[in-house]
């Protein structure tokens, strides 16, 4: 029977320690604060951004909300970045993606003062990341590996197989991966023989966002099977890119969609915060 990893109780415990470092911070007078900006009304981001208030609402850290219009400019929000950049009392800046055409997304990360990149996607953190230095770590992929730690699910050795290479999730893990000493295999959509090497794949991470996508034609047997995917179905029911039920019977352990992993990506950016408060202030 197939451990069910559950995402939400490790974001639960986590949050839970998170909780108690910024309580003890503010016995000592100290505070910690996240700038959110959105751009627009996106129906998806004004979901995450509230999850996010939420979060940061219940671990204690202070949230400062900067919904600003569609039709702001590229440098009108860059001005903004730099204020919140020289803004002392603010720990860490987050840009809801995706923005509007008409602003430069590269542009807006490095922007962003790589001490304040909660989402860990400045150049300087994602580069402090492959050398093995300190920095951000992007929260999907941070939180991915605590899921793994938590449940006791051994990385080093083992081969890890990423379907998916986006700068958000993919290369970000492999890196996390390597740093932990497994073999890594990155696939994606310009690969050969797709199957044959999930096949190969001890750990078996999905991040391609076509729902179903990997059936038990990909995994082999007593895989443990990580989904990054959040879609939904012909239904219209949440689903993730792995076919759930078609490899449930197959593999050793899996993370569900929804409570798998989109839980931990917001109680590593709690983590996150603090991280940032400390890396500032000491």
């Amino acid at each position: 029977m197939a451990n069910i990893i559950d995402g939400k109780a490790v974001a639960a415990a986590i949050k839970e320690e998170v909780k108690e470092e910024v309580t003890k911070l503010k016995k000592e007078g100290r505070e910690v604060c996240l700038a959110v900006i959105q751009v627009g009304n996106n129906p998806a981001s004004t979901v995450y951004v509230g999850n996010k208030k939420k979060a940061c609402e219940y671990v204690g850290i202070k949230s400062l909300a900067y919904e600003i219009p569609e039709e702001t400019t590229e440098e009108e929000l860059l001005n903004l970045i730099e204020k919140l950049n020289d803004d002392n009392e603010v720990n860490g800046i987050l840009v809801q993606l995706p923005l509007p055409e008409h602003i430069d997304e590269d542009k807006v990360i490095q922007a962003i003062s790589p001490l304040k990149d909660v989402d860990g996607f400045h150049p300087m953190n994602v580069g402090n990341l492959s050398i093995g230095k300190k920095g951000f770590i992007s929260c999907t992929p941070y939180g991915i590996i605590k899921l793994l730690e938590r449940n006791n699910i051994e990385t080093e050795g083992k081969h890890c197989v990423i379907i998916g290479r986006s700068n958000i999730v993919g290369k970000p893990m492999s890196m996390l991966l390597l740093r932990k000493n497994a073999t890594v295999t990155i696939v994606h959509s310009r690969t050969k023989n797709i199957k044959e090497l999930t096949k190969q794949a001890d750990i078996l991470i999905v991040a391609i966002g076509k729902p179903k996508f990997v059936n038990e034609e990909y995994v082999k047997d007593g895989a443990v099977v990580i989904d990054v995917g959040i879609n939904r179905d012909e239904n219209n029911k949440l689903c993730g890119d792995v076919d759930y039920e078609a490899v449930l019977d197959r593999v050793s352990a899996i993370t569900p969609v929804p409570g798998g992993v989109g839980p931990m990506t917001i109680a590593m950016l709690m983590n996150n915060c603090v991280e940032a408060y400390y890396m500032q202030n000491e």
